[in-house]
């Protein structure tokens, strides 16, 4: 691809972004940079965990994300009692047919909101390993394919409320990001209730983007370039998190290459065709923060996840940036 070629192609996934950006921020109040973070999530094709209180807006953010890419949206309410069949579908036998059907479940969408994805047994969380790593689910032997493009937008209340599960490690580390939403502002929350809604699918917003535009974002976002040095820079942010005696253990290669793709994103998202320094520490903590976790569990696990944060900036300090 000569460079005009690849100049112009970024010019205009930019414009898509930025369209995208200021639709949802009809939606979403005061949370710009929780935009940002979401749309170098989808960009980069990665599944998102959003770990917050309740009633922050979280269901309104992947909803938003949904209409505004005309993407087909799906809702999964995670309960104790939810089967992994109600989460990727069954075979039914058709009297008609004479033989089983594979019947769908809400998986089959663009966006799919797991919504508490804490409140389900392990067993249930186990179902989205293979859609999350391979876009596809397997029934009796049989793999059907989902919808493209695909993105899970988890959200979880924190572990320490009464009836969750913690997600297993092999689920978290599918998750390219996880964010937290906060409060928003005072302004932005008066005009929310100035603006109440009977409830998110009642946003009134356009789309302003197609699947095939999010098609096109998602393979540029590979031929965005990554120098040797920035390259060696990620490898050596790893590395550290492995050698730090305070976690149990360190990032996964899966968590490398995490970081390369969402730092890929951020450079797209700010309209370059190469990936800064800035990009990749940036991005870090989002992506490798609930990669990892204390060597020793105190059994509070907010203030756990705050020391993890806490040892990532200090590696991110102690890490040379390449010049």
């Amino acid at each position: 691809m000569s460079d005009f070629v690849q100049a112009e192609r970024v010019a205009q996934a930019k414009q898509t972004l930025d369209r995208i950006r200021a639709n949802m921020r009809l939606a979403v109040r005061g949370k710009d940079d929780v935009i940002d973070q979401l749309l170098v999530c989808l960009g980069a094709g990665g599944h998102l965990l959003v770990e917050d209180l309740p009633g922050l807006g979280k269901t309104t953010l992947a909803y938003s994300l949904a209409r505004s890419t005309d993407c087909a949206f799906s809702r999964i309410q995670f309960t104790s009692d939810l089967l992994p069949g109600d989460v990727t579908g069954v075979a039914i036998y058709d009297e008609s047919a004479r033989e089983f059907v594979f019947k769908r479940g809400p998986v089959f969408a663009n966006i799919v909101l797991a919504d508490e994805i804490n409140r389900a047994p392990p067993k249930t969380q186990s179902a989205l390993l293979e859609v999350m790593d391979r876009a596809r689910v397997t029934v009796d032997g049989e793999a059907h394919a989902v919808g493209s493009p695909f993105m899970v937008f988890a959200t979880q209340n924190p572990i320490d409320y009464e009836g969750t599960f913690p997600l297993p490690e092999s689920q978290m580390d599918r998750f390219l990001m996880r964010l937290r939403m906060g409060y928003p502002g005072a302004a932005d929350e008066l005009e929310i209730l100035r603006t109440a809604r009977a409830g998110y699918d009642s946003i009134a917003i356009n789309p302003v983007a197609s699947r095939a535009d999010v098609a096109a974002l998602q393979e540029l976002v590979t031929l965005i370039y990554v120098e040797d040095s920035v390259l060696d820079y990620i490898l050596r942010i790893v590395s550290a998190t492995r050698t730090e005696s305070e976690f149990k253990t360190g990032a996964s290669v899966r968590g490398g290459l995490a970081l390369r793709s969402a730092s890929q994103a951020r450079a797209l998202l700010n309209g370059r065709d190469f990936v800064l320094p800035d990009d990749v520490a940036e991005m870090a903590q989002p992506v490798l923060g609930h990669r990892l976790a204390l060597a020793r569990q105190s059994g509070d696990a907010l203030e756990e996840r705050r020391s993890v944060l806490s040892l990532l900036r200090r590696i991110l300090s102690a890490v040379s940036q390449p010049t």
